[in-house]
This record gives structure tokens, sequence and C-alpha cells, in this order.
């Protein structure tokens, strides 16, 4: 890793625990640029190569901040080999191409952690580098689709995908960082870098570690809507309002459960007994049903919400940032008139921050500013 750690950090560098590591995003759709904002924000120095006129429609305002965008044009020579002098410099690439294209580009591992050995060059697609499906064009319903979590999520009727967190951003951008960083602990025990071959469909795999648990010991169904989790049980799932709002109740546990119903005024009811027998759960579930449409949204938050009943409002996007408990610890912030979501998660001693960096105006002067810094 590139040590700055003695030197006040130049202007548009960041200050948080990743402070002085230097990355090369090649700018794709989806996973690989959320991982780069997540590294952004933990105060890596992130330069993101973007082909002519290519810019991402999904990462404008939130997904593309705290870090400088030049273009490249990876099939001009002259941008290649600046490209690979950036990356002479850098300690962790990301790329999200299709396995093969970065070869043909003439970055691939063997060139670029031939002249750089102690990078760690961070692979970011939907079926990895290797497998049947490997050269497959692919969108996070389909990666998700082949590990069992889509099919166990949605009513009983048909699977429902849950946006695109589970694959993308689950199984993707979250399982790439914790792999880069990984590698490069490794890197600076051993001086050497190595290829992170993340692929969605294995961290979406890894995401279900507790449902194939569940399964071995014959406590989950590959039903949907049967299970604890998955809106099977009454305590645990969305109820509509009187308004038409909702709120979620996760009273999970027995004495949750308990307390729930003594702030509703049911202890008592022989209707809500019997919880840990399924054959009971569609009549606890009209019973709850009908008791959530008896009040609005908000009047049954006034009533439980922070109680150990484990109620919360269902809110959406826009709603979410004026919540009480997230307004307090700024969990949304407004950048440039954009509401976005702070940086986590949160450190003592070397926060992070949506950081500004400086601008680039092009690849050359992203190489030479490297080259000046060291």
């Amino acid at each position: 890793m590139h040590d700055e750690a003695a030197d006040t950090p130049a202007p548009g560098r960041g200050t948080g625990p990743l402070a002085g590591l230097r990355v090369v995003e090649f700018a794709g759709i989806g996973p690989g640029p959320f991982a780069a904002m997540l590294l952004a924000d933990m105060g890596a120095e992130v330069i993101r190569l973007d082909r002519p006129g290519g810019a991402d429609p999904y990462s404008k305002l939130v997904v593309s901040r705290g870090r400088a965008t030049v273009t490249a044009n990876l099939k001009d020579p002259a941008d290649v080999a600046a490209t690979l002098e950036l990356l002479d410099r850098a300690d962790a690439l990301i790329e999200g191409f299709r396995p093969g294209v970065m070869e043909r580009l003439g970055l691939g591992p063997d060139t670029v952690l031939g002249r750089n050995p102690r990078l760690v060059y961070g692979r970011m697609t939907g079926w990895g580098q290797t497998g049947p499906l490997a050269q497959a064009a692919g969108h996070d319903i389909t990666y998700i689709a082949v590990t069992g979590a889509l099919a166990a999520i949605g009513p009983a009727a048909h699977p429902v995908p849950p946006l695109n967190l589970v694959g993308d951003y689950g199984g993707g951008s979250l399982y790439l960082v914790a792999g880069l960083l990984a590698a490069l602990l490794s890197a600076g025990r051993t001086g050497r870098g190595q290829v992170v071959d993340c692929a969605i469909c294995d961290g979406a795999a890894s995401l279900m570690a507790m449902f194939c648990e569940l399964s071995a010991q014959g406590r989950w169904s590959d039903r949907r809507a049967e299970n604890l989790l998955d809106g099977g049980a009454p305590w645990y799932g969305t109820y509509a309002c009187a308004d038409g709002r909702h709120v979620a109740l996760g009273a999970l546990e027995p004495h949750f459960y308990a307390r729930f119903r003594a702030l509703v005024g049911l202890d008592a009811d022989p209707d809500l007994d019997g919880r840990e027998d399924p054959a009971r759960w569609p009549l606890l579930r009209e019973r709850l049903a009908a008791l959530f449409r008896t009040r609005s949204r908000d009047a049954w938050c006034r009533l439980l919400e922070g109680s150990d009943a484990c109620l919360a409002p269902v809110l959406t996007l826009s709603e979410a940032a004026a919540h009480p408990h997230l307004a307090a610890r700024e969990t949304f912030v407004t950048v440039e008139g954009t509401v976005q979501p702070a940086p986590a998660p949160r450190f003592s001693g070397t926060p992070s921050a949506i950081g500004t960096p400086a601008p680039l105006a092009s690849l050359t002067a992203a190489v030479a500013a490297w080259r000046q810094g060291g």
C-alpha cells in the first residue's frame, strides 16, 4: 500500500481509514461503482476511468461520489500505456468487464501484476471468471435466481426481486470490498498482490448460509411464506393500517411477542395463543390484520415504536430521511441538493466522509498527479 501516513492529505484526498490507498476503477454499472463509492467514502483515492461518452446512468449524482472521473479510450495504445502507468502506482483495481476483455485490451492480470506485483486486481462479474455461464449476459435477478435466494423471497404465488440489493450490492459490491481489503492486508504482509474473482452468484449463495443451516435442521421449507423470516410467521411481517400505509412487525422472539400483545391489550386473547403452531398462523394473521386496520400507521408507531414490541413504520425512500432516529444520526445527508445515504460504517478515529476530489482534466493529468504524489 502506498504509504502517506506522515503526509498531510492533498486537497480532495480522503481522511478516513483508507486514506493513502490508491484505486483505479474501470467504469461500469451496478456493483463495481458501488464498491468504489464505499472505498472512496472510507478515504481511498479513487480515479475512475470512463470510456468516451460512456456516462453510467445509474451513478451520476450519488454512486459516483468521492472520486474523479477521466476519459480513457482503451482502444488507443497511448491511453492503454497511460493506464498501465497509473496502475503501476495503484494499490488496487476494480473492473467489471466480461472475462477476457481486460486481457484483450492489454490490461489483464498477468500484464498488470507483472509490472506492479503488489497490486490487488478486483474482478467483478455476475457469473465469475470460470464456469459454463462465465461469458453469458445477466443481471441481478438472474444471478440470485440460481442460488436459491430469489425463490425464497416474495408471496406464496410468485418470487419477487428484492430490488438489486441481494445480488449486485449484497453478493457483489460488499463481497468485492471485503475481498479487496483482505487481499490488501495480505499484500501488506507478503508484498504480493493477487486477483480477487468476485462473482455475484457466489456472494449471493454465501448470503444464504443461515438458510442452508435451517434447511439442514429441517426448519426451512422451500415454499415461500411458510417460514419465520419470509412472511410466513404472522408476527414477522407487514400489515396495512387504516390510512393505507403499512407497519413492519418483528416480534420474533416469544418475549417480544408477549410485549406486543400486552401493549395492544390482547395479552388474554386466545386467538393470539399457540404462535408456534403453523396450523394457527392463518387465524393469527387474520386477527393481526384486522387489528392494524383499526388505526393509522403513525398512531401505531406512537403506541409501539421504540418498545420491545419491535414495530416500525414502513417508510418510502422520500420519507426515510425525516425519521427521527435517522435524522438524529444523520443517516441521510444532502450534498449539492441531492439527498443520499451518509458513509457507513462509522469510525471513531478516522471518520469517513463524502469527499470532493480535485478535478482531473485528463488521463494524462491523473498520471501526472500520481507521479507527483509518489
